[in-house]
């Protein structure tokens, strides 16, 4: 068992920038290689952040036995293959959101990931930092009572002039629901513990036949209910509400706290008395993600995000395309 975990990453993509300093600055982790299908263009990327190894392919880098773990950046058509072939190469991976955009695809991860005795896991980076954790404790005791509605939300404006970028992509799984709307969709799930057990939604199509706006309601077993909204055709928005009937846990930071080197604060507003606010330090959750690797890795721990979790994500959010495709309610 190695002392540190030695990570290769899969494609020079932008968001690459979020994880590189993580994992240099975890103590267990160490940075060794990036692979690009263009040598030229992995060794000018790994000249950029002074990473030791470049590789002109991405079957190179998983041929390094030196290289422990994976990151996965690819397009989201792309992580289904790569995560099945690095799984199979004895890699642990951490893959990017969405994980894969069908269950067909995610049976095949789950089958590698088991046959080749690896950890995979979904980079829902805020889902391991501790308010996101403190949430979800703080929903299970029963500080706002029994929950009645969540609302969720992240949106951006992405300008219909810039058709090219690839999260307009309909070939690449492109569509606010699978780019932004996966968070909203996600935190409902694991605050509550379970998927929806049936949705209805609205959606906007664009210039490029993806959705730009897609508006969601999702009821719950034991009677919650949660309204999510992503957009790429209104401005920067996030955040989420948790109303129950003894309370309200306002989180106006959800999707990246304590990334920006500032606590992080939530806001819990008693049905009767004065608002009290909970702060949480400024932890990197890229850092936790990391860090949840190496305890995967190195102490056996159980994955923050395992994939059974990933499944519920993924059956409430194409149950959601179903029934805005549709205009039908969808049970799950």
């Amino acid at each position: 068992m190695p002392e540190k975990i030695r990570w290769g990453i899969l494609s020079t993509a932008r968001i690459n920038r979020s994880l590189i300093p993580p994992i240099r600055q975890s103590e267990r982790s160490e940075l060794v290689a990036v692979a690009s299908r263009n040598l030229e263009k992995a060794q000018a990327y790994a000249q950029q952040w002074e990473i030791p190894v470049a590789y002109g392919s991405y079957e190179a880098l998983l041929a390094d036995p030196t290289i422990d773990a994976v990151y996965i950046s690819l397009p989201n058509s792309l992580h289904c293959e790569w995560t099945v072939k690095a799984a199979a190469a004895g890699k642990h991976v951490l893959c990017e959101k969405p994980l894969v955009p069908t269950l067909a695809e995610l049976d095949q991860i789950e089958a590698a990931a088991k046959a080749n005795g690896v950890t995979v896991f979904e980079a829902f980076m805020y889902l391991h930092h501790p308010q996101t954790r403190a949430l979800q404790t703080l929903v299970r005791d029963g500080k706002v009572g029994k929950v009645q509605l969540i609302n969720s939300w992240f949106s951006f404006y992405l300008p219909p002039e810039q058709s090219s970028n690839i999260r307009l992509n309909p070939e690449l799984a492109g569509g606010s629901l699978w780019d932004v709307g996966v968070y909203p969709n996600s935190m409902v799930i694991a605050l509550l513990g379970a998927a929806p057990v049936e949705v209805w939604a609205q959606q906007t199509i664009g210039e490029t036949g993806v959705e730009v706006t897609l508006i969601g309601q999702m009821r719950f077993a034991d009677g919650a209910a949660a309204q999510i909204a992503s957009s790429f055709r209104m401005p920067f928005r996030w955040g989420t509400e948790i109303i129950g009937d003894a309370g309200i846990l306002t989180v106006p930071s959800p999707w990246k706290p304590g990334a920006d080197g500032t606590a992080t604060h939530v806001i819990f507003t008693p049905r009767d008395g004065e608002p009290e606010t909970l702060t949480f330090p400024a932890i990197n959750p890229y850092l936790c993600e990391v860090q949840a690797m190496e305890a995967c890795i190195l102490d056996g721990a159980a994955p923050v995000v395992p994939l059974s979790m990933s499944r519920d994500f993924l059956r409430s959010v194409l149950a959601l395309y179903q029934s805005a495709e549709s205009g039908k309610l969808v049970k799950l």
